[in-house]
């Protein structure tokens, strides 16, 4: 009961933040530093790569379509006068797209600065499968995210050794909803094409799960490589009228949309902007952020080491289907 107190209490919390001590004015110049936004084309994403580039970063908008990501940055360029805003053509469903993004980014830089892992989709019908046979909305959140993260390592670390202080930074948007996953956050009988999916799987279960994965991987990535300069962080970016999905149920949009909803520019972007930004950030590796760019907490068994390994070697296995 008592952890359950807990949740509600966190939840409230983030769900009705205090007004913001840090604004979007406060990010600092980010020229000559390079930066990935996924599901940059849309919704936080695009205001993300949008606060990026009007302080002089370079941004690769990550976007499913690409001529939908094309136009975003064609708008973007003109919003920020920043004509150094590109797409790379990413399906965070199909790890060979991964993959071949990757390599695309490899060509054209020798760096990468912040990777903004952000994209996602919530509520789409269970039968809906990633390429590689995965739950969408894990496979999509939390195992495409993973993997580009693992794919990009070698560059992060390089950029990390070139950089001044050492470090640059992995931001992993998850949600207040972490807490909420089951038992040991993880049921991979869940996220996988299984007769157990078929006959207990929910939407919700497998949003709840995605963004405790993304918390969990969080922390093993800093224990992998803090050390090295990759600060890693996660954060939930808020309740926004962007928060919504073209699968998010008719009364939970309206929800957004008119009750629990804030305007999403600038305040849906503001804690990933600040945990990816700030410098009084760049050494708070492992940390949870809450809205509005606050330090919060996910839930405990987030630290699970053995849970981390198990995650990232699952991330593993699945790469292994497209060698």
């Amino acid at each position: 009961m008592g952890n359950y107190l807990s949740a509600i209490d966190d939840e409230w919390q983030q769900a009705w933040p205090p007004k913001p001590t840090w604004s979007v004015d406060d990010i600092p110049d980010l020229g000559g530093k390079v930066a990935i936004v996924t599901g940059g084309n849309s919704g936080l994403g695009r205001l993300t790569a949008k606060y990026l580039a009007l302080h002089n970063c370079t941004v690769y908008l990550g976007c499913h379509t690409l001529s939908k990501g094309e136009e975003a940055v064609a708008e973007l360029q003109v919003e920020s006068g920043n004509n150094s805003i590109h797409c790379l053509e990413l399906d965070l469903s199909d790890l060979e797209s991964v993959a071949l993004a990757v390599k695309e980014f490899r060509k054209r830089e020798e760096r990468l600065d912040i990777l903004f892992c952000n994209a996602g989709v919530m509520g789409p019908p269970l039968e809906m499968l990633t390429k590689q046979g995965l739950d969408l909305t894990f496979g999509i959140g939390f195992v495409g995210h993973a993997y580009l993260t693992m794919l990009l390592l070698p560059v992060l670390l390089s950029t990390a050794k070139t950089t001044p202080g050492n470090k640059v930074r992995v931001i992993n948007v998850s949600s207040s909803a972490q807490a909420w996953a089951p038992a040991g956050g993880v049921d991979f009988g869940l996220v996988m094409d299984t007769d157990e999916r078929k006959a207990r799987g929910t939407s919700m279960l497998m949003l709840t799960q995605t963004r405790w994965a993304l918390a969990c991987f969080t922390q093993e990535l800093n224990r992998r490589y803090a050390s090295q300069g990759i600060t890693a962080v996660a954060v939930n970016p808020g309740n926004t009228r962007a928060s919504a999905s073209r699968y998010t149920p008719t009364l939970t949009r309206w929800a957004l949309d008119h009750v629990l909803g804030f305007a999403p520019d600038p305040l849906g972007v503001l804690t990933s902007l600040y945990a990816g930004t700030a410098e009084e950030t760049s050494d708070m590796g492992g940390a949870f952020f809450w809205p509005w760019a606050r330090v919060g907490h996910a839930r405990d068994d987030t630290k699970d080491e053995k849970m981390g390994s198990l995650l990232w070697e699952f991330v593993e296995e699945q790469g292994k289907k497209i060698m």
